[in-house]
């Protein structure tokens, strides 16, 4: 058996990976609770201290349970004009800027989870993300108050989907 077919086939693979660049990563953001009790969004300050400050793009909020993903809410800024994201700030979610391109805000349920996804513009910077995201959803509480939940990285679903839904 020639082995000649195959190490063509070996070598046009490998010269085709060594010219691929590595896919952008997804940076972390990060999910606050806003006053009125709901979420408002920026990205996480280890990521601020890791690239500095992004220049923002656009905003998206999914619910990742149906399929299609349907579109909460999203927010974007038209070309030529952004703004730093910085760690201290915070986008809230349904935030009304006159100026901005904006779906009408869906209303958010407890105990659902949902996806953020922070856009960010194109930087020279080595290893910025090309956007940050994060997973929460608003938890009732006993009280009957409701609260936004931050569900970590890595975090695992359990009895009560990362603690969205309160035990009784």
């Amino acid at each position: 058996m020639s082995f000649r077919p195959f190490f063509s086939l070996f070598a046009l693979l490998a010269a085709s990976g060594m010219c691929a660049a590595p896919a952008p990563r997804t940076g972390e953001a990060e999910v606050r609770g806003s006053g009125s009790g709901l979420p408002c969004f920026t990205i996480a300050e280890r990521e601020e201290q890791r690239g500095g400050a992004p220049d923002f793009e656009a905003v998206t909020v999914v619910d990742p349970s149906t399929r299609p993903r349907a579109t909460m809410w999203t927010m974007s800024m038209p070309p030529g004009r952004t703004f730093p994201v910085l760690f201290s700030m915070c986008i809230p979610y349904a935030g009304r800027v006159q100026s901005l391109p904006q779906t009408a805000a869906a209303p958010l349920a407890t105990g659902k989870v949902y996806e953020v996804y922070i856009a960010v513009r194109a930087s020279d910077k080595p290893n910025q993300p090309r956007g940050y995201g994060a997973r929460f959803c608003l938890a009732r509480q006993p009280d009957g108050g409701t609260i936004v939940h931050p569900i970590e990285a890595g975090a695992r679903e359990g009895r009560h989907l990362f603690g969205c839904i309160v035990p009784k």
